[in-house]
């Protein structure tokens, strides 16, 4: 997929990448540069643990984006290259 830099220097991610990879307005990327090429990443989520029926359980601190099949077959792939 092809983008461009605008004249205030940012770059607009593709819909059909920021939706697989659940980016949405206002999440948290790190920018860094590595070899020549500029990388991507989006933070994790803090999370907090709670008691939940006497068991610790992970909860995000923040809003996440619905689980879907799509994105649980396209983070098996990147996993098995």
């Amino acid at each position: 997929m092809r983008s461009a830099i605008d004249s205030a220097g940012r770059v607009v991610i593709p819909k059909t990448l920021r939706d697989r990879l659940g980016l949405e307005r206002g999440r948290a990327i790190e920018i860094s540069e590595r070899d020549g090429k500029i990388e991507i990443e989006p933070l994790s989520t803090p999370m907090s643990l709670v008691s939940r029926h006497g068991r610790p359980v992970a909860v995000p601190q923040g809003h996440l984006p619905p689980l879907t099949d799509e994105v649980v077959r396209a983070t098996i792939e990147r996993t098995r290259r």
